[in-house]
């Protein structure tokens, strides 16, 4: 039996129309942090917000609104629980409507969703509609970025949830798991599964491909309850397989 995290990134695309299925839900570890966060933001005009963002004039509109109505009171009626709320490749392969009760609870024991604004997500915590990328150049009081600003934090709450024998599951993109201060982490047992398609006769990683299937492994931790690390290899939705000569301690491999 092996302890372990995961980490996912989060999505730009979110659905707060949809009513979620979900019954319960709980509150983000860092509102405080957030709150503070969403200070700097809310005195951004639109403009600022282009240009921070490197977003259109309509997606920085829409941002504006939503940074105005965002306050640190997150309940059922203003917010929506994150795994979700986030509509983006990751969550199409994770495909939250197949879970049942118990894999959800499997899963708000074992995942974590990495945020720019919010730090790190439980799946049912609430979140309100927001864009702030972790790689976004914010300055926040002393803290010239995001990852400044949130490196201690995350560190912190992640070795009090870990032993130095347990795992991290890293299926979080580079720009967010860039957050994560390994060298300060209680454990160096990571592991980060990759997933390349066959295509013109050559192995590659390919974006959307990849992004669903680490959604994907997320659902099928979820669905075996998977606690035992080397059963990850059993991993083989939608055409995926172990490939042991890819593959090494800290990196598992997957192809199709």
């Amino acid at each position: 039996m092996s302890n372990f995290k995961i980490l996912i990134s989060p999505a730009k695309s979110m659905d707060f129309e949809t009513i979620s299925n979900l019954k319960s839900s709980s509150l983000p570890l860092f509102l405080n942090q957030s709150d503070k966060i969403m200070h700097v933001l809310q005195k951004k005009s639109p403009k600022n917000l282009m240009e921070l963002m490197g977003i259109s004039a309509v997606l920085a509109d829409l941002n504006w609104t939503r940074n105005q109505e965002w306050i640190i009171n997150h309940n059922l009626k203003n917010a929506k629980q994150a795994i979700s709320a986030f509509i983006g490749d990751v969550y199409v392969g994770l495909d939250v409507n197949s879970l049942n009760n118990f894999e959800i609870d499997f899963l708000q024991e074992k995942l974590y969703i990495l945020s720019g604004l919010y730090g790190l997500l439980k799946p049912l915590d609430l979140i309100q509609p927001y864009r702030l990328e972790m790689g976004t150049k914010l300055k926040v009081g002393s803290k010239s970025n995001l990852y400044q600003f949130w490196s201690k934090e995350l560190i912190k709450h992640l070795n009090s949830e870990l032993t130095v024998d347990d795992y991290l599951i890293n299926l979080a993109s580079n720009e967010y798991f860039k957050a994560v201060d390994k060298k300060n982490l209680i454990t160096q047992n990571i592991i980060t599964p990759e997933f390349k398609d066959y295509k013109n006769g050559e192995l590659k990683m390919i974006g959307f491909f990849a992004k669903k299937a680490r959604g994907m492994m997320v659902r099928f931790i979820a669905k075996n309850a998977i606690d035992n690390i080397k059963d990850l290899k059993r991993f083989n939705y939608e055409g995926y397989a172990f490939d042991v000569s890819l593959s090494t301690e800290a990196k598992y491999v997957f192809t199709r």
